[in-house]
């Protein structure tokens, strides 16, 4: 088995952390200012973006204070395509975001890989108004290349603070052919920048009486830990 899928993965991880230090280590500093103030960290992606968001939903080891926006029409599970016409639909994420009680003390992430679709945009666009912090991931050198939506914008330009997951244009990283790649890239970039920053804010936290981290379920004396959770964000969280 080849192992060129596995050496540019790791080379773009270690690509991540070395470029997004500085990035991802003020960003956790969000995350622990904005949970003090009783603000929660909402996760928007559309496609297989929305992936990310539920990676750090109610995850062992995850931060309690995620919540993911989910919305079926722009997720992957009813219809793909059509899925994919509404994320270029304008007006159309913004009504997901809205069904959201976003604060200005919230913070927002916007997950996409090409980084100009028109919802991820809209919604970054639609949260800063509200004063949010606004942290987008996506891929620089794609963005470069993707015609950009009605909103003539790129994610990067309509944020707070971009974290860059370094993929290639296309996502896939793997040449098969002289015109076909193959092996996505951006759901692991995601999901390990979203890790870094949650580990960096459970760093913060390491010395407060209060620890928002969930434990697994199956580990012991976990149930104790979690309910105390539970009882604070489930009525905040409509996805508990």
């Amino acid at each position: 088995m080849s192992k060129d899928y596995l050496n540019l993965t790791i080379k773009l991880l270690n690509k991540i952390h070395s470029k997004n230090e500085i990035k991802i280590l003020k960003t956790a500093k969000y995350f622990y200012n904005s949970y003090k103030k009783g603000g929660l960290v909402y996760i928007f992606g559309t496609g297989h973006s929305h992936l990310i968001s539920l990676d750090g939903h109610y995850r062992a080891g995850g931060f309690a204070a995620i919540c993911p926006i989910l919305d079926e029409k722009i997720m992957l599970h009813k219809n793909s395509i059509k899925g994919a016409e509404y994320e270029r639909t304008p007006g159309f994420s913004k009504k997901i975001l809205s069904k959201y009680p976003i604060k200005s003390h919230d913070i927002l992430i916007v997950i996409s890989n090409s980084g100009v679709n028109q919802g991820p945009v809209e919604v970054a666009d639609y949260a800063l108004k509200k004063g949010c912090k606004v942290i987008a991931f996506s891929s620089s050198s794609y963005s470069k290349i993707a015609p950009k939506s009605k909103l003539g914008k790129k994610l990067s330009e309509v944020c707070t603070l971009h974290i860059d997951n370094f993929g290639p244009p296309g996502d896939a990283l793997i040449s098969i052919t002289k015109n076909m790649k193959v092996s996505a890239f951006s759901t692991i970039a995601g999901s390990f920048i979203l890790n870094s920053i949650i580990k960096e804010t459970a760093k913060l936290f390491r010395n407060d009486k209060d620890f928002p981290f969930y434990i697994s379920s199956n580990m012991p004396k976990a149930n104790t830990h979690n309910n105390k959770l539970f009882k604070n964000f489930k009525k905040r969280n409509p996805h508990l």
